[in-house]
């Protein structure tokens, strides 16, 4: 069973001390540049620690813009001792080119045990006592039964402008992706265990996919996925960070063509709505997200079906369903279809306010559910020898619900805490997630 641990060193004292005259007091306009760090550690069975830091600059020129700011800039630096890492930078600005909002992502994320559940949500059969080294030895399979090795290189543009009415923007971009796809390396993460907490040398289920031709021999591998986007965009946020109301809906169509070099053509269709609703003047906030995306044309290859498109991105990665980006509380990547549709219900509450070493900060609380299912499945072959690993026409609606954490400073840069439990035990159990941002 993973171990987990993680330090978060964020230094926020005296908090009993802010009277409320203290938070009502007039908010500080930043000015210049100003940047917020969040050093980590964390611990995990297979990968070793974790050590690193993410840093976000953000330049708010004189401020009379304040909390909109000219420009940020994200860095990301992480490692696990046996070899996984995050490496990331992100721009975003809607001051390089006049008129424009443009974002920039160079990423390089790898990842020894990524997670594979197989297709079509409730229709593939999990058992996680397979991965239970609690279990009889004629149960226990392999911690990493339902993993693979993947690296990705990602390069991202995405450039957004105005239309004649300020409230829709067109978008476009442009993301190249590189996969290496391959089975788990055993004997790398077998270094310095011995006795039971040796992984045992066996296939997993993506090497049953494979063998049973459910992945193709061309996909097995990885491939290049070079991406072009076009989209619609109505926008009439108060803030983009937190909104405490207005609407945020996209239309947006990407393929991945063949003269670009893609290992496979194919396009989707992505369709996303998000409404926020002030209960409260400035603390209080009912939020809702509903998003379908499918393809409609084209083979995709099995490695890019969990990415979720969107018309910017607000994290390390957009995949899903399941996880901290899609449905919190699912184990990540449990539901993968040709199309998807999810949705999520939030209340937020921003219950202190203070300001701290010249800077704002405000704590918040969030409750939420979140939902979702596979509308357009994958096609699968059945084969004799994999119906042990499936239950066709299983898949319906996945339900979580959860609480979380926000710790932010000066509006833009938000400290995420997020836990989330299953409904349906095919799902997982829970899920701690930390990052940044608001979900959306």
């Amino acid at each position: 069973m993973k171990k987990y641990l993680l330090i978060l060193l964020i230094f926020i004292s005296y908090l009993s001390s802010f009277s409320q005259e203290k938070e009502k007091q007039e908010e500080l306009v930043k000015k210049g540049w100003s940047f917020g760090g969040l050093p980590t550690i964390t611990y995990d069975t297979d990968l070793g620690f974790q050590y690193g830091a993410l840093v976000n600059l953000y330049y708010y020129g004189d401020g009379n813009r304040y909390p909109a700011y000219d420009h940020s800039l994200y860095f990301e630096v992480s490692r696990f001792t046996k070899g996984s890492g995050i490496n990331r930078f992100y721009y975003d600005s809607d001051r390089l080119f006049k008129g424009l909002q443009t974002s920039l992502d160079i990423s390089y994320l790898s990842d020894q045990t990524y997670d594979f559940f197989g297709f079509n949500g409730y229709d593939s059969l999990v058992n996680y006592d397979w991965t239970d080294q609690e279990q009889p030895d004629d149960i226990y399979k392999s911690r990493v039964f339902y993993k693979y090795n993947r690296e990705m290189f990602r390069f991202k543009v995405d450039i957004q402008g105005k239309l004649a009415n300020p409230k829709f923007r067109w978008a476009t971009g442009i993301n190249l992706l590189q996969f290496k796809i391959g089975s788990v390396d055993i004997e790398k993460l077998n270094e310095g265990k011995e006795g039971d907490d040796l992984l045992p040398e066996i296939d997993g289920l993506y090497e049953k996919y494979v063998a049973s031709g459910i992945i193709s021999k061309e996909e097995a591998d990885g491939g290049f996925v070079p991406v072009l986007k076009v989209g619609i965009v109505y926008d009439t946020r108060d803030n983009r960070p937190n909104p405490m109301k207005g609407i945020w809906t996209e239309a947006v169509l990407m393929a991945a063509p063949a003269f670009l070099g893609s290992v496979s053509t194919f396009s989707k269709v992505s369709i996303t709505h998000r409404q926020y609703f002030t209960l409260i003047p400035r603390d209080l906030s009912l939020v809702y997200r509903l998003a379908y995306q499918t393809t409609i044309g084209g083979k995709v290859p099995f490695y890019y079906q969990n990415q979720i498109i969107s018309s910017v991105m607000s994290g390390a990665s957009s995949e899903g369903l399941g996880g901290s980006k899609t449905l919190r509380g699912i184990r990540r990547n449990r539901i993968i279809g040709d199309g998807i549709f999810f949705g999520n219900v939030e209340a937020r509450w921003k219950f202190l306010r203070f300001n701290w070493l010249k800077n704002n900060f405000y704590l918040g609380l969030n409750a939420f559910t979140d939902f979702g299912q596979v509308t357009q499945k994958i096609s699968i072959p059945e084969t004799h020898d994999m119906s042990l690993y499936f239950n066709h026409d299983s898949e319906k609606l996945h339900v979580t619900y959860g609480a979380g954490l926000r710790i932010a400073m000066n509006q833009n840069f938000i400290i995420a805490i997020d836990y989330g439990r299953v409904t349906n035990n095919a799902d997982g159990d829970s899920g701690m997630y930390i990052g940044l941002n608001y979900l959306f």
